[in-house]
């Protein structure tokens, strides 16, 4: 007899229709399904926001306590091509299998509260890494922080990579506002990270308000470049002649940064040795940030999509120059800066085609390439449909020496890294 239950792709689809508006900032809902069930993760919670960096630090976070011999429960947000990519034990995927249990327990505990996506995922999340028993949960910021889902879990320790401008209609549109939603992560008489070298007023008025145990870079502490190594100078110990991260660029150093004064701060609950410390910094890697999936043309991804990201994105490309130029695959979604994006990148790049990503929250590629005209310089701006179409012409004008960066939207990403997979 066939198996009608649902599957993955059948929860999925419920889940994005469950709940009237695909994004509603607010704890009461999912606190009220989370008591319900009963989750109240016994083992320590790391939770990491920011505007930018996020995902880097929990990869850093989890290979290096995975090192050090702890199982480790990742979460984080959005996917790339599986869903499953969101929730990992011990390094490894959850299945079809697990995921769909967890998503029947939290249906049956909510009764008539409606959940976000994101909500649902979070509370689906947490269920798995308590059956499985880890021992330490590290919780990606979906959107903000103060009134995010993963923030209806206590951290033993939280901390935010850097504050920038996105996100504007659900956080505000200065620094001030996007600092103080994201330092509602923090708890009293806990360690607060901040990784921004800048960081807002509001920010750290907030941590002082409540008491938190506030570690900010520069101050407690900071990472020292010096030719092919580093050192981590910490609020109480260094550690010296680290290996640099495995993702390129010289602002992983401070995600890098991050999640060892993460890691510091919570030593007598989670101790990591040196060597621990070194394999992690080695092995971490998240796809999609500068991430090299091709050669000859070299094909770089990069979900780059804000102003922060897009200048720390310049700033890799200089630091990784070619014989030839630089063409650009690019598609974003309507909500964001796109004219600060360009502002950052035009003079990195040496032509151009716009494309549509496939969502209908998508910029559509004519109006991208309009707004792309003020800042491209000499560099021609094409227009293509689709990201296939956009990537199968810059490829053809590709000559030898020449790199195609492939950037702007996870689903500008994803569907780069979807056409790969068919093209081998």
């Amino acid at each position: 007899m066939q198996d009608t239950k649902p599957g993955l792709d059948d929860w999925l689809a419920r889940l994005e229709r469950l709940h009237p508006a695909a994004i509603e900032l607010g704890l009461e809902r999912v606190r009220t399904v989370r008591d319900a069930m009963g989750l109240a993760p016994a083992f320590p919670v790391i939770v990491v926001g920011g505007t930018n960096g996020k995902g880097s630090t929990c990869a850093y976070l989890e290979a290096i306590l995975g090192a050090a011999g702890y199982k480790t429960g990742l979460y984080t947000s959005p996917h790339l091509l599986r869903y499953n990519e969101r929730v990992r034990i011990a390094g490894v995927e959850a299945t079809d299998r697990d995921l769909v249990a967890a998503f029947e327990r939290v249906d049956a505990a909510r009764g008539g509260t409606t959940l976000t996506y994101f909500e649902f995922g979070t509370l689906g999340a947490m269920t798995q890494f308590v059956d499985a028993g880890v021992d330490v949960a590290i919780l990606e910021v979906g959107l903000g922080g103060r009134l995010d889902a993963v923030n209806v879990f206590d951290a033993a320790a939280a901390a935010v990579t850097s504050v920038d401008l996105d996100h504007m209609d659900y956080l505000g549109d200065t620094r001030e506002a996007i600092g103080f939603e994201k330092a509602g992560i923090y708890r009293a008489g806990r360690p607060a990270i901040c990784a921004d070298p800048a960081p807002p007023a509001s920010l750290v008025a907030h941590a002082h308000r409540i008491g938190a145990d506030l570690r900010c870079i520069g101050r407690d502490f900071a990472a020292l470049p010096a030719d092919d190594r580093w050192t981590f100078r910490g609020a109480g110990l260094s550690w010296r002649e680290l290996p640099l991260p495995a993702m390129p660029g010289a602002f992983q150093l401070r995600n890098a940064a991050a999640a060892l004064a993460v890691l510091e701060a919570l030593a007598g609950e989670l101790p990591a040795g040196e060597a621990a410390i070194r394999q992690g910094l080695a092995a971490a890697r998240v796809r999609g940030r500068f991430e090299r999936i091709a050669r000859a043309p070299d094909l770089i991804v990069d979900v780059a999509h804000n102003p922060e990201a897009a200048r720390t994105l310049a700033a890799t490309l200089r630091e990784h120059p070619v014989a030839g130029r630089t063409l650009a695959v690019v598609g974003m979604l309507a909500d964001k800066d796109a004219a600060g994006v360009f502002a950052a990148l035009g003079g990195e790049i040496d032509a151009w085609w716009t494309c549509t990503p496939d969502s209908p929250r998508a910029r559509n590629a004519e109006a991208l390439a309009a707004i792309l005209r003020d800042y491209a310089g000499a560099a021609p701006v094409h227009v293509q449909g689709d990201v296939a179409a956009a990537l199968s012409a810059a490829r053809g004008a590709a000559r030898e020496g020449d790199r195609i960066l492939a950037f702007g939207s996870f689903y500008t990403v994803a569907a780069v890294l979807d056409h790969a997979a068919t093209q081998q």
